[in-house]
């Protein structure tokens, strides 16, 4: 049974209790007041017969002049009253036929909803499900997760969307344990990567760097790997070496690859940069999250440039370097450059405040301080 079918048996249910009141006859409608009185002349003339106060010749002549009076005056009061009266009925019975009906589509139409489909009750009881927001869904997917750690599969789909949501350090933990529980691929090792160096605003740390080394080793053609790769040989100030991979990976791309857009931007950044770096436009590392690399080349190269130029550009370029440092103190090679270039600079006491500053941040890592401390040797500062 439609919608509509069940409004129009409504309102003529509404009609009809509007119009069955008007079509009865109200007993008032049978007479006015001058009939009365004619109809209670007739009835005491026979009173009066029956007495012997009158003859039957007058009863019957008196009879026949009232009944022409109530003739009459009936006549006359019926023509009165049926005219508004007929009015009136006819006034309302358009209202109910016409209005009604016009005025319950029109605030059907405005406040109503009718082409909306069928919505059952099961699917209603379904609807939450089917709308919540992605949090909760994630939520529902973390608690299952925590009753079954060993499902590969659920990890796997939940790492990508905490990276959407910006929670990169649990992402990175999502991806580890997927590889755990479902084995590792190239495509799983570059994911991890990825999300290492997320959590380190866009840094291709060390750490990011081997799952990149892990992904290349597993296949060759892994694309991501291979760019991130490029990128971390940019961030190291190897500006050639990045080149050479991101040359390499359009030499045997083919022409409508949906990547070669990024790969060739980031060649033409480091070709016209020089060793110096630009933040990659990377859309799975957060905007202006890459840090400038800074080696002993670097310092070198601009020393021909004028003295307020070249402190300004090498200054910028260690004050990057100390505040990527800060965020991810995991990077070794980082800390070594910072300590070599404030020794550039003539800054003593600041390169040995970085050392200290390394130190603390790698002492938890043997492998790591050892790293550190070979390559400060030879530097002149308590190494």
């Amino acid at each position: 049974m439609s919608l509509w079918f069940v409004l129009a048996l409504m309102t003529v249910a509404a009609v009809f209790a509007v119009l069955w009141p008007l079509g009865r006859r109200n007993e008032s409608d049978r007479g006015g007041s001058e009939t009365v009185v004619y109809k209670d002349q007739l009835a005491e003339i026979d009173r009066d017969k029956s007495a012997g106060l009158i003859g039957a010749s007058e009863a019957a002549a008196a009879r026949v002049e009232i009944g022409r009076r109530l003739i009459a005056a009936s006549d006359s009061e019926g023509a009165a009253l049926a005219a508004p009266r007929l009015a009136f009925r006819r006034a309302v019975s358009i209202v109910a036929l016409i209005g009604l009906p016009l005025i319950a589509v029109t605030f059907y139409l405005s406040l109503g909803s009718p082409q909306l489909p069928d919505f059952p009750l099961a699917e209603r009881a379904r609807q939450p499900a089917a709308t919540a927001s992605l949090d909760n869904l994630v939520a529902q997917v973390e608690a299952h997760l925590e009753k079954n750690p060993t499902d590969g599969r659920g990890w796997q789909v939940l790492a990508p969307v905490l990276i959407k949501l910006g929670r990169f350090d649990d992402a990175v933990q999502a991806f580890r344990r997927s590889i755990t529980y479902s084995g590792e691929t190239a495509a799983s090792r570059a994911d991890l990567g990825e999300a290492i160096a997320a959590a380190a605003n866009g840094v291709v740390t060390a750490e990011a760097k081997v799952e990149f080394e892990r992904a290349v080793a597993l296949s060759a053609d892994e694309v991501k790997a291979r760019y991130f790769l490029g990128l971390a040989a940019e961030q190291d100030g190897r500006a050639t070496d990045a080149a050479a991979i991101w040359q390499a990976m359009l030499a045997s791309a083919p022409a409508d690859a949906p990547w070669r857009p990024l790969v060739q931007s980031a060649l033409t950044r480091v070709a016209g940069a020089g060793n110096a770096t630009s933040p990659a436009a990377n859309p799975g590392v957060r905007s202006g999250a890459v840090a400038p690399a800074l080696s002993d080349q670097d310092i070198a190269s601009v020393k021909g440039m004028a003295e307020n130029d070249r402190n300004a550009m090498i200054r910028g370029m260690v004050d990057r370097l100390a505040t990527r440092l800060q965020q991810n103190g995991n990077d070794v090679e980082g800390w070594l450059r910072l300590v070599r270039a404030y020794m550039v600079l003539g800054e003593a006491d600041k390169a040995r405040a970085a050392l200290v500053d390394a130190r603390a941040a790698v002492a938890s890592d043997a492998d790591r301080l050892k790293q550190l401390n070979d390559g400060l040797k030879g530097l002149g500062l308590d190494g």
